[in-house]
């Protein structure tokens, strides 16, 4: 039996609502927020393995790409990314909770058409803009990996992976 005329109608209805894909990036955005919290000061900014990053430069990315790209996706000006002016871990934590409410403040502004335009993000990411949205939280996966992998060899125990509330 072929189905294929019967999904078609559901073909054409949405997965995904404006609203659930913030809820869904903010809930990785809580969950990177308590690996920051957990992550030890003294090491923040030195701790480094196999050739990687040190955390602190890992979360500066995450934030340049959120606090930048929501500003692009909403307005269509792509600005350079920030880079992150901290010298302390509350200090990032403090430039995370500003890029969080700014991406709150930001969304609703974002037209539902939007999500489908194809744009050049940052001047280097051609592609639809929902495609870039999922970039940037697969770019914040990939990073808070990373750091788990750090805290891991530190003797830490990093915060479940599925906790984002």
């Amino acid at each position: 039996m072929d189905n294929t005329k019967q999904l078609e109608p559901a073909l054409d209805q949405m997965f995904l609502s404006s609203q659930q894909l913030l809820e869904h990036w903010q809930g990785h955005r809580r969950l990177t927020r308590k690996l920051i919290e957990a992550f030890p000061a003294d090491q923040f900014f030195t701790y480094t393995l196999g050739g990687m990053r040190p955390c602190s430069e890992l979360i500066a990315e995450i934030l340049g790409m959120a606090g930048a790209g929501v500003q692009g996706v909403a307005t269509g000006q792509w600005d350079s990314f920030q880079t992150l002016q901290a010298s302390s871990k509350e200090q990032v934590l403090d430039q995370w909770d500003q890029v969080t409410q700014q991406i709150d403040e930001l969304w609703p502004q974002i037209q539902p058409s939007r999500f489908q335009e194809v744009d050049v993000a940052f001047g280097q990411y051609e592609g639809t803009i929902y495609w870039f949205i999922l970039y940037v939280i697969d770019n914040e996966i990939h990073h808070r990996a990373q750091a788990y992998v750090y805290l891991r060899t530190l003797g830490i125990e990093p915060p479940a992976f599925w906790d984002r509330s």
